[in-house]
């Protein structure tokens, strides 16, 4: 009876630990006692959870400069683009067939003079104008005017009789021999031929066709056909032979023209450049 009493007395648990170990805190982070397990695929990115700290770079934004450049060059591609499709319908062609109006004043003469001049030969040019205009540190699509011009136009060398000094011209008394001392030949300034003359080619940035609309600058071309002027008129002054050619000209001129009034011995001279 006494031994049975004994055993069902309550047992203390075999896993217990003494108070002294209990109480000891822990000096580490807790170290896995079971088997590794893999890493799995990346956790999806998403909305941040509630209480989460929230991303301090938020998203990022164009400049609004930026945005109004790509909408204006939308603009202008969806214009150009669209009233080239309707022009090529043929009945919206016919609502905007091109009338031309001719609203030019009368001619008003403003000068006449007299010439002496004998125009002794003539030189035909034709030239490549490429001018280019753009701004420092601004991209050429944004700003920026090209013109590729092809310029023709002629320089005429002539002999201003007007110019002869006293005794330039001299006759025997027997009439039979004659002499002339000419002024040296000189250069017209260059006649562009717009007949042949043509703007071959036009670049412009995006801000300069929005300028376009609201006024051009109408100098642009101007500019390009005096500067094939320019280059025509220069290449006539320093070589090509053509002041050469008008200076025989004059000579064989002036000399079939004497020998044809009876004169046998003709001279024909030029002064000192």
């Amino acid at each position: 009876m006494d031994m049975a009493d004994h055993d069902a007395s309550p047992r203390r648990p075999a896993d217990s630990q003494s108070p002294q170990t209990a109480q000891t805190p822990p000096t580490g982070p807790a170290t896995p006692t079971g088997p590794a397990t893999p890493a799995g695929p990346p956790a999806p990115t998403g909305p941040a959870a509630p209480g989460a700290p929230a991303d301090r770079r938020g998203p990022r934004r164009w400049p609004l400069p930026l945005y109004l450049l790509v909408a204006a060059a939308l603009l202008v591609l969806g214009v150009g683009i669209g009233g080239a499709a309707l022009l090529r319908i043929p009945r919206f062609g016919d609502w905007f067939g091109v009338q031309t109006v001719d609203r030019s004043q009368p001619v008003l003469l403003v000068q006449m003079r007299d010439l002496s001049r004998f125009v002794a030969a003539e030189g035909s040019y034709q030239v490549v104008v490429d001018l280019q205009r753009d701004r420092r540190y601004v991209p050429d699509f944004l700003l920026q005017e090209r013109t590729l011009l092809v310029g023709a136009g002629t320089v005429e060398a002539y002999v201003d009789f007007g110019a002869l000094a006293p005794g330039s011209v001299t006759v025997s008394d027997d009439r039979r021999s004659a002499s002339l001392r000419l002024p040296q030949p000189q250069l017209t300034p260059t006649r562009l031929d717009l007949g042949r003359s043509y703007i071959f080619a036009e670049q412009r940035g995006v801000l300069n066709r929005l300028g376009e609309v609201f006024g051009g600058n109408p100098d642009r071309q101007r500019e390009a056909f005096l500067l094939a002027e320019r280059r025509i008129g220069e290449a006539a002054a320093q070589g090509g032979g053509l002041l050469e050619r008008g200076r025989a000209s004059a000579q064989r001129m002036l000399e079939g023209l004497l020998r044809s009034l009876g004169y046998t011995r003709v001279t024909v001279s030029f002064a000192t450049p």
